[in-house]
C-alpha cells in the first residue's frame, strides 16, 4: 500500500478510492443508506465515488482511508477493470496513474512514462472515454455533500437526492481537493478570451486552427471537453510555451468539472 504513495509522490492525508466490482460488495465494506444505494444503483458502474462510514476496517485499511472513519468507494465502468475486480474477489485502492499533482493521464502512452516503472504488471484498456475523474460524494450524516464535481453532474444527483450541501469540512475525505493539482509544467490562464505571446492556448467553441492551438471542443460540446481536457493539456505542455491560456468554459453541466480541475491546474480555487 505504501508503495502506491511512493510510487505517486503523494500526501498521506490523501485518500485512495477503493474499487470493487458490484454494489454487494460496497455494502459489506461500507454502511450505505438509502441514499447511498440509490445513487450507487443509478450511476454504477461509472464515474460515481461514494464516501460513507467503513464497515470493516480490515477491508480497506488505515492508510488507505487516510486515517479517516469513512471509505471512498465505486464501482468502475470499464470492462477491463471490473474483470480484474471480479477476478481479485475484493477492493482494490486505484488513483489516476499520474505523478501527485500532474495532469491526470487519459491515455495508455501518457500513463506509462508517470508511473509505469513503478508498476508489476501494466494494462492497456484504451483511452478514457469520459477524461474527468469520478464524482465524488459523502453520504453522512444531513445532507449529501458534493466533495469533488466530476463526470455526473450536479443536476443528475439532485435528480435522485436532492439538493447537495457543499463539502465544508468533508474535503479531506475525497481525493482531488489540493488547491494545486492536475497541474502541467507551464502555468496556467483561465478565462482567455485570447492567447497571449508564446502562449499555448485550449480553444472552447469556433477557434482558428494554428500553431499552438489545441482545441477542446469547436462545437461547444461539454462533454468533448471533458474527454479532451487532460490529454489537450499535455499536448500543449509539450510544445514548451510561455504559459498556457484557456478559454472560458460555461459553467453547468459538466463545465462545472471542468473549470473545477482548470482552477487547480492553475493553482486556486474560487
Amino acid at each position: 500500500m505504501a508503495a502506491i504513495f511512493e510510487a505517486k509522490g503523494r500526501p498521506r492525508f490523501n485518500p485512495l478510492i477503493a474499487h470493487v466490482a458490484d454494489l454487494d460488495t460496497a455494502a459489506r465494506i461500507a454502511a450505505f443508506d438509502e441514499r447511498a444505494r440509490a445513487l450507487a444503483q443509478a450511476f454504477w458502474p461509472g464515474p460515481l465515488t461514494i464516501v460513507a462510514p467503513i464497515v470493516d476496517v480490515s477491508a480497506v485499511c488505515d492508510l488507505a482511508r487516510a486515517g479517516l472513519e469513512t471509505v471512498a468507494i465505486r464501482v468502475p465502468g470499464h470492462p477491463l477493470a471490473r474483470a480484474v475486480l471480479a477476478a481479485f474477489g475484493g477492493p482494490v485502492v486505484a488513483p489516476s496513474a499520474n505523478r501527485s499533482g500532474r495532469p491526470s493521464p487519459t491515455t495508455f502512452q501518457d500513463a506509462y512514462p508517470e508511473t509505469g516503472d513503478k508498476c508489476a504488471a501494466v494494462l492497456d484498456g484504451g483511452p478514457c472515454q469520459v477524461g474527468l475523474e469520478s464524482t465524488v460524494v459523502a453520504v453522512l450524516e444531513g445532507p449529501v455533500r458534493l466533495l469533488r464535481p466530476g463526470a455526473v453532474t450536479r443536476a443528475q444527483l439532485e435528480a435522485v437526492v436532492g439538493p447537495l450541501a457543499e463539502a465544508d469540512d468533508d474535503a479531506k475525505r475525497s481525493p482531488g481537493r489540493l488547491a494545486l493539482h492536475y497541474a502541467p509544467d507551464a502555468p496556467v490562464r483561465i478565462n482567455a478570451a485570447a492567447p497571449g505571446e508564446g502562449e499555448a492556448f485550449l480553444a472552447f467553441g469556433p477557434w482558428p486552427a494554428g500553431e499552438g492551438v489545441f482545441n477542446l471542443s469547436p462545437t461547444g460540446d461539454l462533454a468533448q471537453a471533458a474527454a479532451n481536457l487532460f490529454s489537450h493539456l499535455r499536448a500543449a505542455d509539450r510544445t514548451a510555451p510561455v504559459s498556457i491560456a484557456v478559454a472560458p468554459i460555461p459553467d453547468e453541466g459538466l463545465g462545472e468539472a471542468i473549470n473545477d480541475r482548470l482552477r487547480r491546474a492553475a493553482g486556486f480555487v474560487g
